[in-house]
């Protein structure tokens, strides 16, 4: 089959290799008919090089048909269709009982110390090959799988696999009050469905911040107040407060983790990591703080105080210095976390209609052949060519 795998930083390309094979009887083996590229695929792009090994297929959003399962598959048949969820998780486990996918104990990478393992995603997760491929081995095949009607084109699902249920839970996570205020840091495709998700469930301002012109059109469509932080920079918090009363708002969504702008030094230590060998890469980043916490501080700054910060921004350094004086001082209530993708689909399910309240079947800026995916890696990582959302078809 064809896939989508790193060579090195800054470097993917389309190969050959063995078709996934059935390894347990509860897998199943899918035919992907789409599948995203995510903003944090761009972290394995230019930062997490180190945990990764060349030939690793990428890719955590995929949906497609299925087209063989193993002996103990009951629930599903070759031909049913249905997205794949970013977690590896059973289902039945401890903290899959609780909702907390992203937790699952049974795929919890221990020897890593981390969390669920994730399709196409490091050695830190499990390095379990992922989606960006024609063809994905899915454990768990009576559980995992997320089935979906046929009949609809692949947006109006897709987006279950991770960008709806991360910002979903990130409003879920930030706590807005009846017809309150938020503020949305980043308006890729986790802010932006953010911002939507906010107004759907009745926040009565919803500010975007970010610094590309294409989003910041995109969400003023939707009814965001948006703030430029070209224009607005150090000044961000002020101009949040002049919004809110003086306050700030009641709760921030950070959507944008390590990609952050400015912090000149954390930038430079991301790109050194990325040219070590991987072994001493690894262990600085294991043991360092290299994120760009230019959102984190805009986040608290602009939260008012006794009110909540969702963190749904990825973070990769492990001893980032935070500004815990101040997030005392202001009572500020953090939650944050790998999504747990099977327990918001419940909630979820029920708005992809033909009505669309959450604009999904319009959200993908560029449809493109999986041959093109080198060359879509480059331009997202650029923002350029109004790339906001892309999903790749195999």
């Amino acid at each position: 089959m064809r896939a989508l795998t790193y060579q090195g930083k800054r470097d993917v390309t389309v190969e050959t290799v063995p078709d996934p094979k059935i390894e347990q009887p509860d897998d199943i083996i899918v035919r992907v008919t789409s599948t995203g590229i995510c903003g944090s695929d761009l972290h394995l792009y230019e930062v997490l090089g180190p945990y990764l090994d060349p030939g690793d297929i990428l890719g955590h959003e995929p949906m497609g048909i299925v087209e063989e399962v193993g002996r103990e598959v009951t629930t599903l048949s070759p031909g049913d269709r249905v997205v794949i969820p970013f977690n590896v998780s059973c289902g039945h486990c401890y903290m899959c009982d609780r909702g907390l996918h992203s937790q699952c104990e049974t795929t919890q990478v221990r020897e890593r110390g981390t969390g669920a393992s994730l399709f196409g995603y490091t050695k830190l997760y499990g390095q379990i090959p992922g989606g960006q491929a024609e063809l994905l081995r899915v454990p768990f095949g009576d559980s995992l799988p997320i089935q979906v009607p046929q009949g609809p084109p692949d947006d109006r699902f897709v987006y279950l696999s991770d960008v709806l249920p991360t910002a979903w839970q990130a409003v879920e996570y930030a706590a807005i009050p009846p017809g309150g205020t938020v503020t949305v840091l980043g308006l890729g495709p986790i802010g932006a469905m953010a911002a939507r998700i906010a107004q759907h469930r009745g926040a009565g301002l919803v500010i975007g911040v970010d610094l590309v012109p294409d989003r910041l059109e995109r969400a003023s469509a939707y009814g965001a107040k948006c703030l430029d932080l070209r224009r607005y920079g150090k000044d961000l918090g002020d101009a949040i407060r002049e919004l809110t009363d003086g306050r700030g708002t009641d709760s921030v969504i950070d959507a944008v983790g390590m990609e952050a702008h400015g912090a000149p030094v954390a930038k430079a230590a991301q790109w050194a990591v990325g040219l070590m060998p991987d072994a001493l890469g690894e262990r600085l980043m294991d043991r360092a703080g290299l994120d760009r916490l230019s959102a984190l501080y805009a986040a608290i700054d602009a939260v008012r105080r006794g009110g909540t910060i969702s963190l749904s921004g990825v973070y990769g350094g492990s001893a980032d210095p935070m500004p815990l004086m101040t997030m005392f001082d202001k009572q500020i209530q953090l939650r944050m976390g790998q999504a747990n993708v099977k327990r918001w689909v419940d909630d979820l399910l029920p708005l992809l209609t033909d009505d669309d309240p959450l604009g999904v079947d319009t959200f993908a800026t560029h449809h493109l052949p999986l041959e093109q995916g080198p060359e879509a890696y480059r331009t997202f990582q650029q923002k350029t060519d109004g790339m906001i959302k892309t999903l790749l078809i195999p």
